[in-house]
């Protein structure tokens, strides 16, 4: 495949015009050799004017090509090299004229050829000139554009474009159509050069040297223009390409943007300074809304805001108080004084009835900055900045000058604009550290939640002679519910069920403690009573002391068909008889595990034994579900469990216990949400095997 090689606009345009300015050249030493000796050379005026209104096309392309390319919004640069290029234009003129003044009457200096070779030479850096400075005003017009402002632009290069093809309709003529034409044009340049935006964003020193090109580029049109009228009035040269519309409405519009221009900077000039601070502080409240990142601390907003409000104000000194709870007394505080004549200006200041009654507002966020008068040797002014994050005060920076009533209204605006921006600043970082570290914890309790799923067992072990199923679900993301099965043999198996006080993460952790004594003390094979016993003496030296467990355990022997049962102040079991199609909560005394933490707990704790048959139902529950409540504050309660068993006692456990997980929801009602951790175990009795 051929690869078509890249054109690049500006250098073929450069090659094109300088292409058409030795045809342009060519033809007219041609037509001026026919003239000189009454020869008929067979090319006729409009074809210079053709070459001519090329040459101004390729040059306009060329311009506006180079500089929109390389213009980086670099206003005095753009004057500088509108200027440069009419100092050389101007240097080669001035040469020029050197050269034939210096020939005077001889030979040399009376050759047609040479001197319309340099005539063609000066109307080409003529026009250089000319196109490139029209181009950049263009950028400078248009600096800060409005509509309005594009529309007006538009116009002037219509007009333009028509001025170049006017030589066609007056033959370059000097006429009323060529004045008329040339007002027009002259009229439209007055209303582009009120466009002067980009003036007041130079600095001091720019604008001195900006005066100073416009100068150049002044003194360089009125010799260039003095040039084309000398040239006009020439018999010598045979070819007349200046006495165009086009080259003379350019003339007029440098002349006029470049007057408009060094007038308007000289009078600004006084205003300088002004702006400048104007501009400052512009940037320095865009510093400071820009200055504090998520992972760096406040101490670099609040040097900022120091630096901006001393310059913004003229201080000259400054220190901050931070209030002890803001933790920032790393800050360096001090600005142009030392810490005894801090000390001195503190105490005045909070001695006087003014800064008291300031400071004692109970609304901080309603507080403004107070300029105070101070009596001190060498400061005789202060103004106290509130610096309020929440609607609470942080601390207050003291800007101090050496001048009595040094604080006007605008300087106080000002500075009540860059303390409430650093404000906003270090409040928006806090909340951004609290929302990360609230991500943080978001994911630890993500990671706490899969590893207490992963306590609770994924099987749980029965025979074939009764069917089991268990639920768990913890109101935050994680929480204190626990339950599990263990085989001791193959006719005995237990069950246990457990609640730690509380929810959350506290009551997770106590959860992972209680599995862990659970299960060894299962190993030891002991009694519902017992286990009870151990488990309150292992528990007691590892919970909190405002933390306990309630638990119940059931230790099923399937070959004799009954049941020991020991309860640890835990929610009563539902038991439910089929032969007798009834159900009771097995009710009897039983304390939590943590309440008592010695030797009388063991008066607390009963265990009861009682048979099962076929088609019998155990449902153990937390509390969770039996409190539950609707909107209107009434609870789940037992009777309703007792209720939802009876009906579905036909049902598997699992269809049961999905029974009872969809009723608690829709009693709830609303979001769904239970307040607590809420847990269940379904167990359903078959025939012996």
């Amino acid at each position: 495949m051929v690869k078509i090689p890249t054109i690049h606009i500006g250098k073929l345009s450069l090659l094109l015009s300088i292409f058409v300015w030795l045809a342009l050249l060519f033809v007219d030493l041609v037509r001026i050799f026919g003239i000189i000796n009454e020869l008929d050379s067979g090319i006729s005026e409009e074809i210079t004017w053709i070459l001519e209104i090329l040459f101004f096309f390729t040059l306009y392309g060329f311009y506006s090509y180079s500089i929109g390319k390389n213009i980086q919004g670099d206003f005095l640069n753009l004057i500088w090299r509108g200027a440069s290029t009419g100092l050389f234009a101007t240097a080669f003129g001035l040469l020029t004229q050197l050269f034939y003044t210096s020939l005077a009457e001889t030979k040399i200096g009376s050759e047609p050829f040479l001197k319309n070779f340099f005539y063609h030479v000066n109307f080409a850096l003529t026009t250089l000139f000319l196109i490139s400075t029209t181009i950049l005003w263009k950028h400078l017009i248009l600096y800060q554009k409005n509509k309005q402002v594009v529309k007006q632009w538009q116009a002037f290069e219509f007009a333009m474009l028509v001025a170049t093809f006017f030589v066609f309709f007056n033959k370059n003529n000097f006429d009323y159509s060529f004045l008329f034409g040339l007002v027009i044009l002259l009229i439209i340049s007055i209303v582009l050069s009120g466009n002067l935006k980009w003036i007041p964003y130079l600095t001091f020193k720019e604008k001195w040297k900006s005066l100073l090109f416009l100068s150049l580029i002044l003194l360089s049109t009125g010799y260039l223009f003095n040039r084309l009228l000398a040239y006009g009035n020439e018999d010598r040269f045979q070819i007349n390409l200046t006495d165009n519309l086009f080259l003379m409405a350019l003339f007029g519009f440098i002349f006029v943007y470049a007057l408009f221009s060094f007038l308007v900077t000289l009078f600004n000039l006084p205003t300088s300074s002004v702006f400048e601070q104007k501009l400052t502080e512009a940037i320095n409240f865009q510093r400071l809304s820009q200055s504090i990142q998520p992972e760096e601390n406040e101490e670099q907003v609040l040097d900022i805001l120091m630096d901006s409000c001393m310059s913004a104000s003229y201080s000259d000194a400054a220190w901050l108080e931070m209030n002890p709870e803001e933790h920032l007394g790393g800050i360096d505080q001090l600005r142009f004084l030392d810490e005894w004549t801090k000390k001195e200006i503190s105490d005045w200041i909070r001695s006087q009835k003014t800064a008291q009654e300031w400071a004692a507002v109970e609304k901080p966020d309603q507080l403004l900055p107070l300029a105070i008068r101070l009596e001190h040797p060498r400061y005789e002014s202060a103004l106290l900045v509130p610096l309020i994050i929440n609607k609470s005060a942080i601390g207050r920076m003291v800007l101090c000058k050496e001048v009595r009533d040094g604080f006007n209204k605008e300087m106080i605006n000002i500075i009540s604009t860059f303390a409430r921006q650093a404000c906003i600043a270090v409040e928006n970082h806090r909340l951004l550290n609290q929302a990360i570290q609230n991500e943080r914890y978001q994911e630890e309790l993500k990671i706490a939640q899969r590893v207490q799923k992963a306590l609770l067992p994924t099987r749980l072990d029965h025979p074939d002679s009764f069917d089991i199923c268990a639920y768990s679900n913890a109101a935050d993301e994680v929480g204190g519910d626990y339950y599990d099965t263990y085989k001791l043999d193959e006719n005995r198996y237990v069950l246990i069920i457990g609640d730690v006080s509380g929810k959350g993460t506290s009551a997770a952790f106590h959860m992972s403690q209680m599995k862990g004594v659970f299960h060894s003390l299962i190993q030891l094979e002991l009694s519902p009573a017992e286990f009870m016993i151990r488990a309150n003496s292992a528990l007691s030296k590892c919970l909190e002391r405002n933390h306990f467990i309630t638990a119940s355990i059931f230790l099923i022997n399937t070959e004799n068909q009954t049941i020991n049962h020991s309860r640890a102040g835990h929610v009563p079991t539902l038991l439910y008889r089929a032969k007798e199609k009834n159900s009771e909560f097995l009710m009897f005394d039983g304390l939590g595990l943590g309440i008592l933490r010695n030797k009388l707990y063991e008066n607390h704790v009963q265990e009861r034994t009682f048979g099962f048959n076929s088609g019998d139902i155990l449902v153990l529950i937390t509390d969770g579900v039996v409190e539950a409540k609707n909107q209107k504050g009434n609870q789940f309660g037992f009777e309703r469990i007792k209720s939802l068993v009876e009906i579905n006692c036909e049902k598997t456990p699992r269809q049961i216990q999905q029974v009872l997980i969809d009723s608690l929801h829709a009693f709830v009602g609303g979001d769904g949400m239970i307040d607590d951790d809420y847990s269940l175990m379904v167990v359903k009795f078959g025939k012996k095997e």
